[in-house]
């Protein structure tokens, strides 16, 4: 592990384990993790790290496996100073560590519809780089602009053109730190928006499994066409269902298993590895393939090294 870190005025901690810091409750040690004062701490301090370092941001890992063998290089994981939220006009302005649910209530609070985020488990940060979405609604249909500091400490303005936004997708550079966010967003009446959130909370409690450790959607719905070239209808065709399909509900790997109640969520029943989890999932991926002709593709994203004994998958 290197030890020739810049002087921050954040806060650096070697050889900090990162289990506790996502939601499956997995994940080795990042070599160092950084939680920057403010931006311009986080821009000195990475235009002073040697290049060949490399820099992993996360927000509250709700979307991430953090393999067993932990991350090398360094963790950047924004805090307060990164979570403030302003409303003007039609926009609202929100920190990268924001969470998701924090911003819709009180763009709600100003008669400004974003409810779409209510749902969405995270922070703005990996709302951004996910282009996540619910409800039909995308952060690329409201983002009108994001700050960012660059692997090299420059601090640059993105605009949705700048991310190409994509499902599930946004093009930002390997190392750049999104740090804020701004969102144009309708008008609506305060009371009935918050019963427009009320209301989407309850439909997703009856159908998800929000009381259980996950990482939310484990697969990304499939694109209309499986390999075989035979056409889907991309609106009805989901990952669960095929999951399901294959006979994979409520499915098993050491501690992991598939949902009974969405055959789409990947849990951490106990003591689950990362390994296991991923194991898992690369099982469902055959299994699916094998049945239906769909090659799922991860949603929650994986990092770091396993272990020299990692399962195999």
């Amino acid at each position: 592990m290197m030890t020739d870190l810049p002087l921050a005025r954040g806060t650096l901690t070697p050889d900090r384990p990162l289990d506790a810091l996502t939601w499956l409750r997995v994940g080795g040690p990042a070599d160092w993790l950084f939680q920057p004062a403010d931006e311009d701490d986080l821009a000195d301090f990475l235009r002073a790290l040697n290049p060949a370092v490399p820099v992993f941001p996360i927000g509250v890992g709700s979307n991430l496996i953090v393999r067993d063998g932990g991350i090398r290089g360094v963790v950047v994981r924004l805090g307060r100073g990164f979570n403030g939220i302003a409303v003007e006009g039609d926009r609202v302005t929100a920190g990268a560590a924001a969470l998701d649910a924090h911003v819709a209530r009180r763009a709600a609070d100003a008669g400004l519809d974003l409810t779409f985020l209510r749902t969405i488990p995270g922070s703005v940060g990996g709302a951004v780089r996910m282009n996540a979405g619910c409800y039909g609604s995308y952060v690329a249909d409201h983002l009108v602009e994001a700050r960012a500091v660059t692997r090299g400490g420059e601090r640059i303005v993105l605009s949705p053109d700048d991310l190409r936004f994509a499902y599930r997708h946004a093009d930002l550079p390997d190392g750049c730190v999104l740090t804020e966010a701004t969102f144009r967003a309708a008008p609506g009446d305060p009371d009935a928006l918050h019963q427009k959130m009320a209301d989407q909370l309850a439909r997703r409690d009856e159908t998800q499994p929000t009381k259980d450790r996950s990482a939310g959607s484990t697969f990304r719905n499939p694109a209309g066409f499986s390999s075989t070239g035979q056409a889907d209808d991309v609106h009805d065709l989901k990952a669960w269902s095929l999951i399901d399909r294959a006979g994979l509900r409520g499915h098993s790997w050491g501690g992991a298993q598939m949902s009974e109640k969405h055959p789409n969520f990947l849990l951490n029943t106990g003591g689950a590895t990362a390994a296991e989890l991923e194991a898992l999932g690369e099982l469902v991926r055959r299994r699916v393939l094998e049945d239906s002709g769909h090659d799922l593709q991860w949603e929650v994203i994986r990092v770091g090294d396993p272990l020299p004994d990692a399962t195999e998958t």
